[in-house]
This record gives C-alpha cells, sequence and structure tokens, in this order.
C-alpha cells in the first residue's frame, strides 16, 4: 500500500500538475529530461494494481485495425499496451517531451512493436501524421493549455467516429494529487462541449479517476 501511495503521489504531482481555477486554460509543463529514471516510477508494475490498464484498453472496445493517438504518452505505459492489444492498428505515442519521445522510440524497437510511433508533439497540438480512430489522455488533460481550442483543433485529426477519451484522478478520490490539482470531471464535460464534443460514455471502475468517452458532435 505504501508503494501505491508513492506513486500515485509521484503521478499527480509530476504527470498532473495543478492549475488554478483562474489558470486553468494555461500550459503548464514540468521538464521530464532523463526518461529512464521516470519509466522507474511511470511503469511501476504497482500501479497495475489502481491503473488497470487491461480493463481500460479492454473498455475502449478498440476494433483490431484501430489507429490510437496516446496524448502524453510519457514512457508508454499505455501506449505499449495498446500497441500490443491491435497488432493490425497503429498507435502513436505523443508527448511535448523531447527525452520521452526518445525513449519511446527506443522502447518500441527494443520491444519488436512496428505498429508503435512514437510523435513529437507540441504545446499547441500533438502533431498526429493521420487521423485517429481514438485519442487517449490519462493524467495529461491538466497539462492542456488553451484546452477549449486545443480539443476543437483535435477534430481535425479523428477519423469519422472517432472519439477522445480522458482519465484523470477525482477530486474526491482518496489517493492522488493535492485537490487543488485536480480538475473536475464536470469542468472536463464542460469544457469538451465547447469544443463541440458530447459525452458518449463513462464507466466507473476505477478506484481513483474518472474515465470519459467524448466524440464529436
Amino acid at each position: 500500500m505504501a508503494v501505491i501511495r508513492i506513486l500515485l503521489l509521484a503521478l499527480g504531482l509530476l504527470l498532473a500538475p495543478a492549475l488554478p481555477a483562474q489558470h486553468a486554460e494555461q500550459p503548464m509543463h514540468r521538464g521530464f529530461g532523463g526518461a529512464e529514471r521516470w519509466s522507474k516510477i511511470f511503469d511501476d508494475p504497482a500501479r497495475d494494481a489502481w491503473q488497470k490498464p487491461e480493463d481500460v484498453v479492454r473498455a475502449l472496445a478498440l476494433a483490431p485495425d484501430a489507429s490510437v493517438a496516446d496524448i502524453g504518452a510519457g514512457t508508454g505505459y499505455f501506449a505499449v499496451r495498446l500497441a500490443r492489444a491491435l497488432p493490425r492498428g497503429r498507435v502513436y505515442g505523443a508527448d511535448i517531451e523531447p527525452d520521452m519521445v526518445r525513449f519511446l522510440g527506443e522502447r518500441a524497437a527494443r520491444e519488436g512493436l512496428a505498429n508503435l510511433y512514437a510523435v513529437q508533439a507540441s504545446q499547441r497540438a500533438p502533431n498526429l501524421p493521420a487521423p485517429v480512430d481514438l485519442a487517449l489522455l490519462v493524467d495529461t488533460y491538466h497539462h492542456v493549455g488553451q484546452r477549449v481550442q486545443y480539443f476543437t483543433d483535435l477534430k481535425q485529426r479523428l477519423a469519422p467516429g472517432g472519439r477522445v477519451a480522458i482519465i484523470d484522478f477525482r477530486p474526491d478520490a482518496a489517493a492522488g494529487p493535492p485537490i487543488q490539482h485536480r480538475i473536475a470531471p464536470k469542468t472536463v464535460a464542460d469544457e469538451m462541449a465547447r469544443a463541440g464534443y458530447r459525452l458518449a460514455g463513462e464507466h466507473a471502475f476505477l478506484p481513483n479517476q474518472y474515465f470519459l468517452v467524448f466524440a464529436p458532435i
């Protein structure tokens, strides 16, 4: 339990830094150089107990040949699992930190995942090379600056029928980052509505996080 709490704190403070409400649309990025070191935290097997990655992938109900973007992919915790689950598909692991992009590209080659592509994102866009059926953001939503504009623009990189899935810590979760570091699911839904999306699905099996799925209107 102590290991899980330490990992939750690390993920909460480092992957999901807080923004005061008046600055909610401003980008907040901390350097993530030294990806090998971060991998020991982000990819720690203890995370599986509460992140439930296999359940998340199943809940996304992706076609075997689906194209997916993991935005804020980091060291590839979800991107690698998605690539393994979609051998006929494509997975773009996008991150704004160059060292994470380097690490993920090397990891894909090392693990023989020819369908996993590391993508250098920017603060304004994930820079996806092709439209995707799903864009997944795990503990990343609060990193995005000017979110309404960001997700409005992202619609142009969704394939017909494409979706956006957002997973992040609940304000009332017993574990995770300080409450002021969290964005409530209602705020997410309101901002996504302003960006031209509707809430298309919601999953409640994660103990500490909400799991919302949106589709363009």
